[in-house]
Order: structure tokens, then C-alpha cells, then sequence
């Protein structure tokens, strides 16, 4: 007769619950990995913001950013933050450097002005020529009157605010100026904001002379540190996550200056001659503000036509080549 040995059974009970509970262990683990990987397929794809890292160390025209401020860094991260997750706009500001930035460097350079300057202009206009609701021009925004102060012309069929290359030298006599008055960079720049008049009260109030020890209006005490973070973006875009070939950049056009001298009675027949036309010719020109020019004081001016090749024209009716 076969005995049957009770501590065997035991044995043979506990290895199959064992063995049960190994393979509950395994299923609940293999299903939590399915749904981690499942939560990570749904992360794939998602967008990520992440904080925008501060330099160690910066300046503006080789002075020296204080930094180490907390007021001054987080107003900083504000700027960055702004412009940096702005992307289709300052997306366009890098491309646009590209083409506007080497006549306001040549500018600057040529007067002996630091070149942290140009991004004055972007500030302003996003080196566009737009009108304010104050009514300042251009792409460096001045108002009609300090326009001609600087030696603009402005009238009715001239208007240089919008000659890029004339309002640059404009820009840069008014910030020397200034310069010269609060003998830093910084301060004339946020001059060019406020307005002297402006910054010379907030001096007399506060007694203090630097301008991140000032306490300013909302406007100008952002308008340095946005100027700084489109310093920052647009010298090292791929730094701060644009990804832009040289290729997609708006490039620089080529062009050859006309002289005039006298009068033009019709812009359109005139662009014609040089195989451009209206519209082209007041892309290059938008300064020249009427149809014609009367010139009664025989001024010398230089029309930029874009040399041949870069523009491709339809025929009379519209239609393209």
C-alpha cells in the first residue's frame, strides 16, 4: 500500500502557491511597464517649456550688466522668456538681421559708435518702417520735429526717417549726445526711450545716475534688458532653440545707387528705365513718399535699384513670365 507522506503535500501546496504568486508579481509588473511606456508615448511629441538659462557674464556697448543683482537678473529672465518662446516673431527678427543689420553696423562703425546699438533698433520697430501711434517714424522711430533737429528731411514727398542708412546716422548722433551727457551707453540708450528730459527728472528725484539703480516707468524699465535678451537671442539664435540654416535667412540684395538731381515727374516711368518697378522701387526707397519728386531746391539724391537678376517681373497684365 503506497503511504502517502503528509510533509511532501505541504511542500507541493507551498511551491505552487509560490509559484503563483511569482507569476501574479510578473503580470502586474509587465502591465506596469506597459503603462509607463504608454504614458511615455503620450509624452512623445509634447511641447517643452523649460526656463531660459541667464549668462554668467554680459554687457551692453562693453559695460558691464550687473548680474549679480536680483532685480536685474530676473528683469533679464523676463525678457528672455518673452522673446525666447515668442517664436514666430523673433524668428523673423533673426531673419531680417540677416539683411537690415550690416547698413546699421557700417553706419555705427563708420561714426566710431558701439555696435550693441543696432539692437536699439530692433527694439523700436523690429527693424521695420512703422508708424507709432505718437507718430514717430520709421525703423529707429523718430517724431517729426527731433527729425529735422538731427538734419532729416521731412516733407510731403521726402522723408528720411525712413531712409535706414540716413536715420541710423540720425540715431547715433542723438545717442553720442546723450552719451556725452550721462557719459554711459546704457543710460543713452534708455535716453533714447524716455527721452532726456525724462531720465533727467527720474536723476533729480533719485539722485542716482545709473539705470539700474532707477526707478522708471514701466516701458523704459524693460526697454535696456529687452534690448539685452535680443542681444543674446539673436547673436546665438541656436543657443536659445532656433534652429535657422543660413539658407532661410532673408538675404542682403544687392544694389547700385542713381544719382538725381532734378526733378522726377513720374516714378513709375522712371523705375521702368532701370527694369524695376513702382512697387520694388519703393521697397529700396521708401523714403521717396510721392509718386514724383519736384526738387525745387536741387537736392543731390541716390536712388538704390537692386542690380539685375534678384526680381523677377510679370508681364503689363499681371500675368507671370
Amino acid at each position: 500500500m503506497r503511504r502517502i507522506n503528509p510533509g511532501g503535500r505541504r511542500t507541493f501546496l507551498s511551491l505552487a502557491v509560490s509559484s503563483t504568486l511569482i507569476i501574479v508579481f510578473i503580470l502586474f509588473m509587465a502591465n506596469r511597464r506597459e503603462d509607463e511606456g504608454m504614458q511615455d508615448d503620450g509624452m512623445k511629441g509634447k511641447y517643452l517649456v523649460t526656463p531660459v538659462k541667464l549668462p554668467d557674464r554680459l554687457d551692453f556697448a562693453g559695460e558691464k550688466v550687473p548680474l549679480d543683482n536680483f532685480d536685474v537678473s530676473e528683469s533679464l529672465d523676463r525678457e528672455l522668456l518673452v522673446n525666447a518662446y515668442w517664436q514666430s516673431h523673433t524668428l523673423l527678427l533673426v531673419k531680417r538681421a540677416n539683411r537690415f543689420f550690416p547698413v546699421i553696423e557700417r553706419v555705427l562703425r563708420e561714426n566710431g559708435l558701439p555696435e550693441d546699438l543696432k539692437y536699439i533698433a530692433v527694439a523700436e520697430s523690429d527693424l521695420e518702417n512703422v508708424t507709432s501711434p505718437a507718430g514717430a517714424v520709421g525703423t529707429w522711430q523718430f517724431l517729426e520735429g527731433t527729425a529735422r533737429e538731427l538734419g532729416l528731411e521731412v516733407n510731403d514727398q521726402v522723408d528720411e526717417r525712413y531712409h535706414l542708412e540716413k536715420s541710423t546716422w540720425a540715431a547715433g548722433k542723438y545717442l553720442r549726445e546723450s552719451h556725452d551727457r550721462y557719459g554711459s551707453w546704457t543710460m543713452a540708450a534708455a535716453s533714447y526711450n524716455a527721452g532726456r528730459q525724462g531720465m533727467d527728472r527720474r536723476i533729480s528725484q533719485q539722485g542716482a545716475g545709473s539705470y539700474y539703480d532707477l526707478l522708471l516707468n514701466s516701458e523704459t524699465a524693460r526697454y535696456i534688458y529687452r534690448i539685452l535678451a535680443l542681444k543674446l537671442i539673436l547673436s546665438d539664435p541656436g543657443k536659445y532653440g532656433f534652429e535657422i540654416s543660413e539658407k532661410d535667412m532673408y538675404p542682403v540684395i544687392p544694389t547700385y545707387e542713381v544719382t538725381v538731381d532734378g526733378s522726377v515727374e513720374d516714378f513709375a516711368d522712371w523705375a521702368d528705365r532701370y527694369g524695376i518697378n513702382y512697387k520694388i522701387l519703393k521697397y529700396f526707397n521708401p523714403w521717396l513718399r510721392d509718386t514724383a519728386l519736384t526738387n525745387p531746391q536741387e537736392n543731390t539724391y541716390y536712388i538704390s535699384i537692386p542690380e539685375e537678376g534678384y526680381r523677377f517681373f510679370g508681364d503689363a497684365r499681371g500675368g507671370e513670365e
